[in-house]
């Protein structure tokens, strides 16, 4: 499992390690990092680090001095470097070592001849600490940078990204390559500014032994072949997870048989359909127990899903009603979000777990004051522990908080997963899960994985369908548990 530190985390690993290691020695550790990605790139793209150009973009700050180090260790490979202040001040220190090596400081006047001749642009205008974008002279530099020719790095994050929430101005750095040092921050991997880092490389600069056991997470393959429950000898139908499935109408009989599919395809040992698609359900899967009934005439089920395709009427709050009456797990999504959001009084009476996985439209019916756009991490934790679920927020990253406040970000979907009955799907992953004995926390975040991974293996660089995806599922369960 791989932790995401909040900045406050890393500020607190940062100074742990400089009250024991001597001064400027952690910068070092940064920008030998940063030299040596730096070097890599200009020797496969350029062929080697000697007479390449390259320009260090420097602000008032340590990433600043980052960056102007950086340069200095190119300098004395042959390469010709000039710094550029992006504010009143560079780093002393790094400067003098930039000079040293053979480098130059130009005058910002200067900066746009050196960026249109550069090899290699370093972003070092603003570090973790930035917030509310860029402004000039940091503004125009960075359009510079992006309008170039030149290899764009971003010294621990684009400037211009907002490290705890992924926010990015209008004039936010579009690197190739980011490097980040010591820990990962959120806002790398949180749309819109994960769209901005380009290739991402982590340098180990001794902060590991100095932090708390993050509270956000990202699950690897192996933490989610460690969660999926495994059949054995003595296992039957009944005892590999019963999984019941409230979704679907009339007028939406695809959602109950993606809904279904989902489940099928991931654990459930039996599905139970309860609904006005049954018909639609039974010809699809055959397998499926169906029932047009109450939901108390389904039977036994370790746990729901409730609300793709079913509809807003009377009848379907009575569904959602009964569903959440029962004393199992539930997942709730689409029409079942939209009806939730009118009826919130329908959870506190749960003690059973259940998950919610709302898209932002649907997540803004459940928390109208909360801004997930602007602020994603603090508005999926509100609302989870507002509302005592565990709450699954869809989007280009994948965002899972628990009532507790713990946090999974999922980063294994892609573009080609915004298509019709995807999240139909999902909901029948988690729905499974659930009832195979999987906590709902592990179950959202792990199926989240299974869900994303399906979509790349069925997408394969080309639009897919979401029957497709549901397909793909045994194939992504197969990558992650296979040795």
């Amino acid at each position: 499992m791989h932790g995401v530190h909040t900045v406050e985390e890393v500020r607190a690993a940062e100074e742990s390690v400089l009250e024991r290691t001597a001064d400027g020695a952690l910068m070092l550790r940064a920008a030998t990092g940063l030299a040596r990605t730096c070097a890599q790139i200009l020797t496969v793209h350029r062929g080697g680090v000697y007479g390449s150009y390259v320009v260090v973009l420097a602000g008032t700050g340590n990433n600043g001095g980052d960056a102007l180090l950086a340069g200095a260790a190119l300098a004395k490979r042959g390469a010709k470097v000039v710094g550029v202040p992006a504010g009143s001040r560079m780093h002393e220190t790094a400067v003098r070592a930039l000079l040293r090596a053979g480098g130059q400081v130009i005058d910002i006047a200067e900066v746009g001849g050196a960026i249109e001749r550069a090899d290699l642009v370093v972003d070092g205008i603003l570090g973790i600490g930035g917030k509310g974008g860029l402004r000039d002279p940091a503004a125009g530099l960075a359009e510079l940078s992006t309008a170039s020719e030149a290899i764009v790095v971003a010294v621990d994050l684009p400037s211009g990204v907002d490290a705890a929430t992924g926010a990015a101005g209008d004039s936010a750095i579009w690197a190739d390559v980011t490097v980040t040092f010591g820990l990962m921050k959120p806002g790398l991997l949180l749309s819109p500014g994960s769209m901005h880092v380009g290739l991402l490389e982590l340098v180990d600069i001794g902060l590991a032994d100095d932090v708390v056991v993050p509270s956000i997470t990202c699950l690897y393959a192996s933490d989610v072949a460690a969660l999926m429950p495994q059949p054995g000898p003595l296992d039957h139908k009944y005892t590999q997870g019963v999984t019941g499935v409230a979704a679907g109408s009339g007028r939406y009989p695809g959602a109950a048989v993606l809904t279904v599919s989902g489940a099928l395809h991931t654990k459930a040992g039996l599905v139970r359909y309860v609904g006005s698609a049954a018909e639609s359900v039974v010809n699809a899967w055959p397998s499926a127990i169906v029932s047009t009934g109450s939901i108390a005439d389904a039977g036994r089920v370790q746990a729901w899903a409730v609300g793709p395709g079913l509809g807003v009427d009377a009848d379907a709050q009575q569904r959602l009603a009964e569903v959440l009456a029962a004393e199992v797990p539930v997942v709730v999504d689409a029409d079942g979000l939209t009806l939730l959001a009118d009826s919130p009084e329908l959870l506190r009476s749960r003690s059973s777990p259940t998950v919610l996985t709302p898209h932002a439209r649907e997540f803004a019916r459940l928390g109208p004051d909360l801004d997930a756009a602007k602020d994603p991490l603090a508005a999926v934790r509100t609302l989870a522990a507002r509302l005592r679920c565990t709450v699954l927020l869809k989007g280009a990253t994948t965002v899972v908080a628990d009532a507790d406040g713990q946090v999974r970000l999922n980063l294994t979907g892609t573009p080609w997963l915004a298509a019709g009955g995807t999240g139909d799907v999902l909901t029948g992953v988690i729905a499974s899960l659930l009832a195979g004995g999987v906590p709902p926390f592990d179950a959202a975040s792990g199926g989240a994985f299974l869900h994303g991974l399906a979509g790349r293996l069925a997408a394969d660089g080309a639009p897919t369908t979401s029957a497709v995806v549901a397909e793909a599922i045994p194939d992504a369960i197969r990558a992650v548990t296979r040795p």
